[in-house]
């Protein structure tokens, strides 16, 4: 697995995790970060009094240090498996999604946090499904289990049967897609994600837009239903085709930026530091 790079991550919010971990959080008490100073009265320790603060302030109070202690977190991904994942065009969307899946696995569990995986077609699917777990061997429990893996299904209703296992504490949830589907299902996933930190990654590919063909005969396949048609892409066709791709990014951009975060854009390779920042919350 050293072939996949680490990927940073934080939550937008203090992390309330059940254990000791890397990541700020509201917690205060034993060993930690040091946060701040409050009067005795405010955090009653007897074992964290600040004597030289304590013997500089001027009325009198008894100065305690408060520690804030980190915590883990739980790094979930939603994966579509629907047979558009399939589509191969300058890249292999299906393999990036695979590979973002592992790398994350070996983030993860590299921190002492917990990664859990649930793949979707038109629902939930046992056979690729990982419960949040710390252990090492998770990277590779997540190849091996996506590798014996194909995007087959029809629509990708699943999604929001796999957000309603997440129920509970606040978590890190990257919804892997590529988002054809209707805004009214893309919202609704969004809502049930609404009490985590939501992160959706468009799955996507420059075939689908700058690289199309000015003038050209195109065969387009309908992976979900099996369909084929040929067009004759013409400079109008183009640019109906790329007002709609266009269209499709804005809307998906709106719903997500409404509840946190804006989309990620996963296209071409991988590329660990441009995720990172992205998740880290850094502008490029």
């Amino acid at each position: 697995m050293s072939e996949f790079p680490d990927i940073l991550y934080r939550l937008r919010d203090p992390a309330a995790g059940p254990g000791p971990g890397a990541h700020g959080a509201r917690d205060t008490g034993g060993p930690g970060i040091f946060r701040d100073q409050v009067p005795f009265w405010r955090h009653p320790d007897a074992r964290r009094i600040d004597l030289r603060a304590t013997l500089r302030d001027p009325v009198g109070t008894t100065i305690v240090r408060r520690f804030e202690q980190p915590r883990a977190v739980e790094v979930w991904v939603l994966l579509d498996l629907s047979a558009s994942m399939r589509f191969r065009g300058r890249a292999e969307p299906w393999r990036l999604a695979r590979d973002l899946c592992v790398a994350l696995a070996r983030s993860a569990t590299r921190i002492g946090d917990a990664f859990g995986l649930v793949g979707c077609d038109a629902d939930a699917r046992e056979d690729v499904t990982l419960p949040a777990t710390r252990r090492r061997s998770a990277p590779d429990r997540v190849a091996a289990m996506l590798d014996a893996a194909a995007p087959r299904g029809r629509g990708a209703a699943g999604l929001i049967a796999g957000a309603e296992r997440l129920a509970g504490r606040r978590r890190l949830v990257l919804v892997v897609s590529d988002f054809r589907m209707p805004n009214a299902q893309v919202a609704a996933l969004f809502d049930r994600l609404a009490p985590h930190d939501l992160v959706p990654v468009l799955v996507d590919d420059d075939a689908l837009g700058a690289d199309l063909p000015d003038f050209g005969l195109l065969a387009l396949d309908d992976l979900e239903s099996g369909g084929r048609r040929l067009v004759l892409m013409r400079p109008a066709l183009k640019a109906r085709w790329l007002a709609r791709e266009a269209a499709f990014r804005a809307a998906l951009h709106r719903l997500a930026l409404a509840r946190g975060r804006p989309p990620y854009r996963l296209a071409g390779r991988l590329d660990a530091d441009d995720l990172s920042r992205h998740l880290l919350g850094v502008a490029a």
